[in-house]
């Protein structure tokens, strides 16, 4: 027998014992915290994804309101098939699901299946797909299986998703991937909070830092003054001021509320999947989080990177990677010391992390990594124009050689300076653009609502609009593609990124001085080339808008309530050009369709269903419009769309009917 046939057998085997449930007598070793013989979070049996042969899938999911053990206390939460996160709904490519949820609560409910390609009837999103599933009722959901990879599910009505209603999704692949994992495992992130979601949006409203417990004080004034002297200092609080924010903004909520859980389990308890030195261990990590970025790391094994969004990617070796919220990565660690390993997914704004550990025996621990200190806003995030500043004798000029950027060509332009940290060096701002000093908001928020997003808005006409390279950026800072016009975008938004820079060869927020590989977006290749290489027959702009000190959240300073489709004819190929002109990331997410994100692939761009834009950032997404229906298009941070940062997208078919 062959090394590679014993592999396989070997492969088959462990899938075998998953699939029979052999491996569930592994759960009496670990951590339990149910009560009256129901699991109430994904144990090690349960997380491990068991496989078999392929088939097509009945599954009943029930949806209730029950008193369950979480994060080290008790609490009210929804749950699927008693669990929270709810079980993995396991499904083969090319065959057929029908998913049946019921629903048990006194009130309305949904389900949306994340990233998955069925007809829009069963999206899942009320309002917009459906009604919603009233109380008592069951909604079927029938679709033929036509992709394959790593998907969530969660609900798409009120603030359910915030109290327990999301679980995984697994497709198993039609054909050999090439992965050739030994073991798999599911890795779910939360973020629970035993606070009623609607009282904690109700505190953001009234005080949007509310959950910020880091801002600056006193003792960081004196030592500003001492480093950077009173006037900069002076002038640095005061544009930050101006625009109702902080550089320690980093995220609305925080662990002063948010537990972060792993597979429902809270660090304490420990989270364990097991292995035998010397496997492949696939990760299929989602961030089913409300409201929370997560750096993920195992300290001690490198990852490569296999899949994205449920996609195959040509395989990146990488040791950290930033997940933004309802985001998939596919990762293969391969351990060969008989020790523990810690999963470490510490928060964006590093107020807290969820843990888990692999191990080859139950009961093992390795250590887990102190947080880092909380990162900080700069300029970049502020879309500032740095091209002429002078600091400390280093003047930024734009490079009058550089060439122009072809379509899907976003090449990184990295300088030698460091990146400036705003609270310590001379902020240059002004003259930042605040909407609420130019001009009638509400006229312009009503000129936007009636705005025909089919034409080419004014902000430019792809990725190279307003093109400018630039010889001396900073360190980590992609180039400034385009210039902000005059459009402020109304009463909605408070401030515009005055510059528009590629930024997709960074690593995000906190991660750029660390001493080790961070996945960053322009290192995602599809393993496939691009099968439409039509060039697009429009460009729609789309700019991401906020007033933080409101707590209103936009598409182009236009709540949803006030805003009208985005039309997508049916078969055309578009390019979506997304502006993000607030001060933090946003997770936009568009249903029904694949997006290829133009990162200078070539012809190998990766697909993406949620796409992380950061602050001050431009990034082009090509979409063939092959899928008719009303599809919703929003930011995935819970609060933000429901405040209002959401959009239908709506595909005409070939008679031009929607069937909507």
């Amino acid at each position: 027998m062959t090394q590679h046939t014993y592999d396989k057998d070997r492969r088959r085997l462990l899938r075998a014992m998953g699939a029979t449930g052999l491996l569930a007598g592994f759960n009496a070793l670990l951590p339990s915290y149910a009560r009256d013989g129901m699991t109430r979070h994904l144990n090690s049996a349960a997380a491990q994804v068991p496989g078999g042969a392929a088939r097509d899938v009945l599954m009943d999911v029930h949806v209730r309101r029950e008193m369950i053990d979480i994060a080290g206390g008790r609490a009210s939460a929804i749950t699927l098939n008693h669990t929270t996160p709810g079980p993995i709904v396991e499904l083969w490519e090319g065959q057929n699901a029908h998913l049946r949820v019921h629903n048990h609560l006194d009130e309305s409910t949904s389900i949306h299946w994340h990233g998955i390609l069925l007809p829009f009837q069963m999206d899942g999103v009320p309002g917009v797909a459906f009604p919603g599933i009233d109380p008592g009722d069951t909604f079927d959901v029938k679709f033929p299986v036509r992709q394959a990879g790593t998907y969530w599910y969660h609900s798409h009505s009120g603030l359910q998703e915030q109290v327990g209603q999301t679980g995984p999704m697994v497709i198993h692949s039609q054909g050999d991937d090439g992965i050739n994992a030994d073991r798999e495992y599911v890795i779910v992130l939360n973020d629970w909070t035993f606070e009623d979601p609607h009282r904690l949006l109700a505190k953001l409203k009234e005080m949007s830092d509310y959950y910020n417990f880091s801002e600056r004080t006193l003792g960081d004034l004196a030592e500003d003054f001492r480093k950077s002297g009173v006037a900069t200092t002076l002038k640095d609080r005061l544009a930050w001021g101006d625009m109702r924010m902080s550089p320690r903004d980093i995220a609305d909520v925080t662990g002063h509320t948010y537990s972060y859980l792993m597979n429902g389990v809270h660090p304490e308890a420990n989270w364990t999947g097991l292995f035998t030195p010397g496997e492949r261990i696939r990760l299929r990590v989602i961030n089913a989080s409300a409201m929370t970025y997560f750096n993920v790391r195992v300290p001690g094994l490198p990852m490569q990177v296999v899949a994205a969004d449920g996609k195959e990617v040509q395989p990146v070796e990488t040791d950290e990677f930033q997940i933004g919220v309802a985001e998939t990565l596919d990762v293969v660690v391969q351990p060969r010391a008989d020790q523990a390993y810690t999963i470490m997914a510490e928060t964006m704004d590093r107020s807290g992390y969820a843990r888990g550990t692999l191990a080859p025996r139950a009961g093992m621990v390795a250590p887990v990594p102190a947080l880092r200190e909380q990162p900080q806003r700069t300029m970049m995030d502020m879309g500032m124009d740095m091209s002429d500043m002078d600091m400390g004798g280093m003047k930024m000029s734009h490079d009058k050689g550089a060439k122009p950027m072809g379509h899907g060509q976003m090449a990184m332009d990295h300088g030698s300076m460091k990146k400036m940290d705003m609270s310590k060096k001379d902020s240059g701002m002004a003259g930042m653009s605040h909407q609420g000093h130019q001009m009638d908001g509400s006229k312009m928020s009503d000129k936007m609502a009636g705005m025909d997003h089919g034409k080419k808005m004014a902000h430019g006409t792809g990725p190279n609009a307003g093109t400018m390279g630039t010889g001396a950026m900073m360190e980590q800072a992609g180039p400034v593609i385009a210039k902000h016009g005059p459009d402020m975008h109304g009463a909605g938004n408070i401030n515009v990124a005055n510059v528009q820079r590629d930024r997709l060869g960074e690593p995000g927020t906190g991660l750029e001085d660390v001493n080790h590989r961070v996945l960053t977006y322009s290192q995602l290749r599809n393993v496939v080339p691009m099968q439409d290489r039509r060039e697009p027959s429009r460009t729609i702009e789309v700019h991401l808008t906020g007033n933080m000190d409101r707590y209103m959240w936009s598409f182009d300073g236009v709540k949803y309530s006030n805003a009208t489709p985005i039309e997508f004819p049916y078969g055309e190929r578009i390019r979506l050009v997304l502006v993000n002109d607030t001060m933090m990331e946003h997770p936009i997410h568009l249903h029904g369709m694949f997006m290829e994100l133009e990162n200078g692939q070539g012809e190998h761009l990766p697909f993406k269903h949620t796409l992380s834009v950061l602050p001050g950032s431009r990034a082009s997404l090509l979409i063939t419009a092959d899928e008719p229906g009303r599809w919703a298009f929003h930011c995935h941070l819970l609060y933000h769309m429901e405040m209002g940062m959401f959009r239908v997208v709506r595909v005409s078919d070939q008679s031009g009917d929607n069937n909507a």
